[in-house]
């Protein structure tokens, strides 16, 4: 028999009760287990990050001399490279920075009988 919407969302708000009181049970648990571990070896709240800050940034920022700056290096997020300065125009508004293959535009003029020198920016 199929059931309805309304049976469908009492079914969903009756689990959803029951994954929050599991939720809370294990909860509790690993709570008491990180308790017991820190009354065990001493842990304080300084012996824990809670910047939310990613371990490779910090551990970067910790290391020192070549190995730190290798570490750093490795770390960084890479700049996204910017265009190239207009090496060469038209009249038209057309640029091109004199990098990569030739835009169609700088070929058309070279075969029009401009020279790169009457082209440059």
């Amino acid at each position: 028999m199929a059931k309805t919407f309304v049976q469908v969302q009492r079914q969903i708000e009756q689990l959803q009760k029951q994954a929050d009181q599991l939720r809370k049970k294990e909860a509790d648990g690993v709570r008491a287990r990180i308790q017991e571990a820190i009354s065990v070896y001493g842990f304080s709240a300084d012996d824990f990050d809670f910047s939310g800050e990613p371990r490779r940034a910090k551990a970067a920022r910790k290391t020192v001399g070549k190995q730190g700056a290798k570490v750093a290096a490795k770390t960084r997020v890479k700049a996204k490279a910017s265009p190239a300065a207009a090496k060469y125009k038209d009249d038209e508004g057309h640029t091109w920075g004199g990098r990569g293959p030739r835009p169609a535009w700088f070929k058309a003029a070279l075969e029009a009988g401009k020279t790169p020198e009457e082209l440059s920016a």
